[in-house]
């Protein structure tokens, strides 16, 4: 097939879920598109540049899928609704790529329109709800560092609980009642994160 920028940037999505940040390199990328490292060039200048279209593109996704679901919320929906509805939106987005996550963990620096956007939204969404325009870039970090965090947390699980004996877990319980007993309640991950976003915005009406 003939090589584009889109399949470019599918073959590094897919090598960056693999190997990382710091291991990806252009001739993998080639290599998962059955192609000459040098061919590559002509569409992409290089690995940072790769790495920024592929930010964009997760960016772009949750910008369209944020879109979407603000569009459907009712007229009275707060602006906390609309928080919400963004930084959900992003969640998803980022984990429907594995390694979806660390690429805008560990790549901020790398400006797309994109993620632009998505700033720019949240920004206006915090300016109209009042919050001084001091603090909302602050807010709209503060939001999507919490994000980025949560999904690697859900990507970085272990697969199964870990192997401990009785005698152990028992001891745990005990030096810790508070993470291992049953006062804290366990939330599922959609409660814990939705939770999550409406108490920062709780912490961020005080700025208002």
């Amino acid at each position: 097939m003939k090589l584009t920028r889109e399949r470019i940037v599918d073959a590094g999505m897919a090598v960056f879920a693999e190997v990382g940040y710091q291991n990806l390199s252009m001739r993998q990328v080639a290599d998962r598109l059955d192609a000459h490292a040098g061919s590559l060039y002509y569409h992409v200048r290089g690995k940072e540049e790769l790495l920024a279209l592929m930010a964009d593109r997760v960016c772009r996704q949750a910008y369209d899928a944020a879109t979407a679901a603000l569009a459907a919320l009712p007229p009275t929906a707060t602006w906390q609704d609309r928080v919400e509805a963004q930084a959900t939106a992003l969640r998803l987005s980022i984990s429907q790529h594995p390694g979806g996550a660390q690429l805008l963990a560990e790549s901020p620096g790398m400006l797309s329109p994109g993620a632009l956007s998505l700033m720019e939204r949240l920004l206006r969404t915090l300016l109209d709800a009042g919050l001084p325009a001091g603090h909302c870039g602050i807010a709209a970090d503060t939001l999507l560092s919490h994000v980025t965090g949560f999904v690697l947390q859900e990507q970085n699980q272990p697969t199964a609980p870990p192997d401990v004996t009785a005698e152990l877990y028992a001891d745990l319980c005990a030096r810790f009642p508070l993470v291992m007993g049953p006062l804290i309640p366990r939330l599922d991950p959609d409660e814990k994160f939705a939770r999550s976003i409406r108490l920062l915005c709780t912490g961020f009406t005080a700025l208002s």
